[in-house]
């Protein structure tokens, strides 16, 4: 927490709030940044337990299907809009200018309005379970013609939250390019900054790629319900396949946005436990730019089914196998970076270790789904569930969690408490294994995702999976607490060092960081 803001008892309701909404500091917005992510990943885990509810045995019908529906589709866009991203973003304000010797973001107060966007962007998202006729039931992909032809009146309010969460994004990532670009110290080259300084630099070029093309067609849906357009309509010469192709345009940058921060946080806590330097630093930039440039090729394998050439389909196969390669180069450096080390294992480095054996799962799934015929058989079933679930919650959430509990002794000058640290990892691994690998049974057995009911022999695998997800759920409470305990300075005090690793931390610089004030002209010397 930043020392900028006495307490609220010190100094009084307005001027502490006002402190906070006006703030340009970097770790002050990165911690909004992390409350609200924090906030939201309750929200929208309320309604992942509502919707595992359901499907706790067939025909269980307190929920309609059409609220089925928009519980699938708001469950989607908080998680990934509203957890995800502002988590990695709150990590990359606190860590980034720390990491590369700066005093601040290049440009604070642009860093102040890209958070102050979310929390109207989600309260107009989540203000469509008020609107009258139904919310959003087109789950979070929006396909057309469901979205422009028969999406109900709180589709609109989806579109310009979707914009909002878009700009948002877009501003943090130029605010991020900029301060790595031209604030770092002096002596620290491209080559020297930390990985996950890197995996941000990456990151960022992504979202400025990615997010204005879902700004584009969502503003073309925006159009087809309103303007008279029918760029989705194929009645009026249109195509709604063309909203898959730039959906998914998007949509596949978009997941290696919500992997990369997670790789470059994995680099910093593995080396560290492991009181080894990281095997092959250059060759993990290098597979993580690889890998963010083949993102950009490889959106048609989320359409297989959609009637595609035979010829474009292998394409898409064999570029997305591809993919696997600058992966498989990460995994096989951070084992090796463990290889003979002197591990010890501390709360963020089982979440760390948990990240590397778990997302591989999913990436072996990944590959399955790229094999076209096999992608037939698996397309829209429960095993697609499985595999995104892997990636996203084992992968992108487990390494958000390492990253608090490894940098919280620096943020707030205390340990957090390592036995509800522990008691929290082992909940949560088992948990979700319970509740994720079940559904690749399901899928493998015909079991289709999106529906509200289910045929009866699919009925013990769901009781599993409805349970896990109830322990999971359960579990990040005691992450709430501890997170809160620490922070109210409960914990034993941190050391200058915290980790006692022997590769250097990256909060350690080698010189002093540039002069630089955004109040004043620079000094000569």
């Amino acid at each position: 927490m930043s020392h900028d803001h006495p307490s609220l008892a010190k100094k009084g309701l307005i001027p502490w709030l006002t402190s906070w909404v006006f703030t340009t500091n970097h770790k002050d917005i990165g911690t909004l940044y992390m409350v609200f992510s924090l906030l939201m990943l309750f929200v929208g885990g309320s309604l992942a337990l509502a919707i595992r509810a359901k499907l706790f045995q067939p025909g269980m019908n307190f929920i309609n299907p059409d609220f089925y529906n928009q519980l699938v589709t708001t469950h989607g866009l908080i998680m990934i809009f509203g957890v995800i991203m502002p988590a990695f973003v709150g990590l990359a304000n606190w860590m980034i200018p720390m990491m590369v010797g700066a005093p601040d973001m290049a440009l604070p107060r642009l860093n102040n309005w890209s958070f102050w966007l979310l929390p109207f962007a989600f309260t107009l998202l989540i203000s469509t379970y008020f609107v009258s006729g139904s919310g959003p039931n087109f789950g979070w992909t929006m396909y057309a013609p469901l979205s422009s032809q028969f999406g109900p009146p709180s589709t609109d309010f989806v579109i310009v939250a979707i914009h909002m969460m878009g700009i948002s994004s877009v501003l943090g990532a130029i605010n991020i390019i900029a301060t790595i670009l031209n604030l770092r110290a002096p002596g620290m080259t491209l080559m020297k900054m930390p990985l996950f300084v890197w995996s941000w630099l990456i990151t960022a070029f992504l979202l400025i790629g990615a997010m204005p093309i879902l700004a584009g067609v969502v503003t073309m849906v925006l159009f087809d319900r309103h303007f008279g357009t029918t760029f989705f309509n194929a009645a009026g010469g249109g195509d709604p396949v063309m909203f898959q192709h730039l959906f998914w345009f998007f949509g596949h940058p978009e997941v290696y946005i919500m992997i990369l921060p997670a790789f470059g946080i994995v680099s910093e806590i593995i080396p560290t436990f492991s009181r080894k330097k990281l095997f092959g630093h250059h060759s993990m930039v290098i597979a993580m730019a690889s890998i963010a440039f083949l993102s950009y090729i490889v959106w048609g394998h989320h359409m297989f089914t959609s009637g595609m050439a035979l010829g474009t389909q292998l394409y898409f196969m064999y570029v997305t196998m591809l993919i696997a390669i600058p992966t498989g180069v990460k995994v096989f450096n951070w084992v090796t970076t463990m290889f003979r080390g002197a591990l010890t294992f501390e709360t963020p480095m089982l979440f760390a270790l948990s990240f590397v054996v778990l997302f591989t799962i999913g990436g072996f799934s990944g590959l399955m789904l790229a094999i076209v015929p096999a992608d037939y058989q698996y397309q829209d079933t429960y095993f697609v569930v499985a595999h995104f679930h892997y990636v996203l919650v084992t992968g992108a959430m487990f390494a958000i969690l390492a990253a608090v509990y490894y940098w919280i002794p620096k943020w707030t000058g205390h340990y957090y408490n390592e036995t509800l640290g522990q008691a929290h990892f082992w909940l949560s691994v088992v948990a979700v294994n319970v509740t994720f690998f079940p559904m690749h049974f399901l899928g493998l057995a015909g079991m289709p995702r999106r529906v509200a009911d289910y045929a009866l022999q699919y009925t013990t695998f769901n009781m599993v999976a409805t349970i896990g997800a109830f322990a999971f759920g359960f579990a990040q409470l005691i992450f709430l607490y501890n997170v809160i305990a620490t922070m109210r300075k409960k914990g034993k005090k941190a050391d200058a060092r915290v980790w006692e690793g022997s590769h250097g931390l990256e909060w350690t610089l080698s010189s002093p960081p540039p002069y630089h004030s955004f109040t004043e002209p620079p000094q000569l010397a």
